[in-house]
């Protein structure tokens, strides 16, 4: 199993757009990625701009079909308009234990 924890920012102004695309991505990626175990946005109460996206993949063969999706991709552009590049943190993390439900 892959985990991934990607960061980054909501430009100022731009939330309702952010929180449209955020839902229609997640929405593809549920419908197109059968190795996406989890695919989770969150943001913080005191900090709303802040997205943290929470990324679970069965394998690296997941996480490339992932990275080389067309939805990816198109959501990938809203980065400069919608979403701030300067922000983007992306930590690939390695299962130590835990379970999910």
């Amino acid at each position: 199993m892959n985990t991934i924890i990607a960061s980054f920012r909501i430009i100022e102004g731009k939330e309702a757009e952010a929180e449209e695309a955020i839902r229609k991505h997640t929405a593809a990626v549920e419908a197109n990625e059968p190795g996406a175990l989890a695919y989770i946005f969150h943001r913080r109460p005191k900090d709303p701009a802040l997205v943290t996206v929470f990324e679970v993949y069965a394998d690296d063969e997941a996480v490339a079909a992932h990275r080389d999706s067309q939805h990816q991709a198109s959501f990938g552009k809203l980065f400069g308009a919608v979403f701030d590049p300067a922000t983007v943190k992306i930590e690939r993390q390695e299962r130590v234990s835990g379970f999910s439900r």
